[in-house]
């Protein structure tokens, strides 16, 4: 397993660096979004080749990986690619730096940072790897897991950029299809996704891999995802209504709460 860290790591830096110079020249740190998803399959496609655990389990855990992994980056850069310009958080960090002192405060405090949280969360796949053991029911349940939160990240991106796609919904709030059960359905499923992953490393005897899960809740519910997300829409006409009678996380009936009755 030490080996497939340290190339793992390895690997994971040479992608964050890569990318980072690449943002220098175009000016635009936000590519570091695609690079979040493609370096956990970085990671999954060094664990198949260096684990030395059960064959059918590397293989398992390197398609799930790259099933998640590339559906992200390519849903993150198509729609970076139709809408010109740096996201308005790094941008602002740009403005207190300045352009010179940015460029290396973005390498240490975006780039190597969450290539630093790609490579502890992926001990979920690191570990599993290297565990002997055929694939048993924990394993099926957590592709099982894995598959509901891919098809609730996908379904709620697309439902998503159809809605914002229409000119007439732009300034409202999205609140249909499975944004009617749950506020953060891409969160939500994500967060599957990780848990999925939790059970296949439970299930190859490699506890220490639900720190990637853990970290990963912690990020969707506390840090980058939800929270965050709610603080920027909360003075958005109607979102307060559509709060009071959505689900925050867990997908739940909607309440007719705020609904007019």
């Amino acid at each position: 397993m030490g080996q497939t860290m340290e190339i793992s790591a390895l690997a994971l830096l040479v992608l964050m660096v890569g990318t980072w110079a690449l943002s220098v020249r175009i000016r635009d740190v936000s590519i570091v979004d695609v690079a979040w998803g493609l370096g956990f399959v970085a990671v999954a496609i060094v664990a198949a080749l260096t684990g030395d655990g059960d064959v059918s389990r590397r293989i398992l855990l390197l398609v799930l990986t790259v099933v998640w992994g590339m559906r992200l980056a390519l849903y993150i850069g198509a729609r970076k690619a139709g809408h010109a310009g740096e996201d308005k958080r790094y941008t602002a960090m740009r403005e207190k730096h300045g352009d010179a002192r940015f460029t290396w405060v973005s390498l240490a405090t975006i780039f190597l940072f969450q290539g630093l949280l790609v490579w502890v969360v992926s001990q979920v796949q690191q570990g599993s790897s290297a565990q002997d053991g055929g694939l048993g029911v924990l394993d099926w349940l957590g592709a099982g897991v894995w598959a509901v939160g891919v098809a609730f990240e996908a379904i709620g991106d697309a439902q998503l950029a159809r809605f914002k796609a229409d000119p007439a919904n732009k300034g409202t709030v999205m609140d249909r299809g499975l944004w009617a059960w749950t506020r953060h359905p891409n969160y939500f499923g994500d967060f599957l996704v990780w848990w999925g992953f939790g059970l296949i490393a439970v299930s190859a005897g490699a506890w220490w891999g639900l720190a990637g899960p853990l970290v990963m809740t912690v990020l969707l519910t506390k840090v980058s995802g939800k929270d965050h997300l709610e603080r920027s829409m909360s003075k958005r006409p109607g979102y307060a209504e559509y709060v009071e009678r959505t689900s925050g996380f867990v997908p739940l009936p909607p309440s007719r709460r705020g609904a007019g009755g």
